[in-house]
């Protein structure tokens, strides 16, 4: 089972990036995803969480507007669209797969963190 995040690195403010995570060794179909970030010193937060069908997207009041979730099922892939970068959006960004199949979850401590993360830099 593992997830491996890419498309991250240096970006200057109000540039875009689009991060991918590639999804193996289970079901992806199955599962609710989410794009978590932790950045130095924090602890890590929840920025985006998408349905199993790609239906329902979810987005935290910092990213809402700017940042876009998807996923291709036939792929096993999950995507983040990030538009209008700021600073601090600085952080490493991890996608995580919920704990169980079929089923949703709010906090980001329900999602199991597969990968190695992916780090963005908003800098001029």
């Amino acid at each position: 089972v593992q997830l491996v995040e890419s498309g991250g690195g240096l970006a200057q403010p109000g540039g875009s990036l689009r991060l991918s995570c590639a999804a193996s060794g289970f079901a992806f179909e199955r599962y609710d995803m989410i794009w978590a970030r932790q950045a130095p010193g924090r602890e890590r937060e929840w920025v985006s969480r998408i349905n199993r069908s790609g239906t329902g997207e979810y987005y935290a009041n910092s990213v809402q507007g700017r940042f876009t979730v998807s996923r291709d099922n036939a792929k096993k892939t999950l995507y983040l669209q990030m538009s209008g970068l700021k600073s601090e959006d600085t952080a490493v960004y991890y996608c995580g797969r919920a704990k169980a199949d079929y089923s949703s979850y709010v906090s980001v401590w329900d999602y199991h963190y597969l990968g190695q993360g992916t780090e963005v830099i908003v800098s001029s």
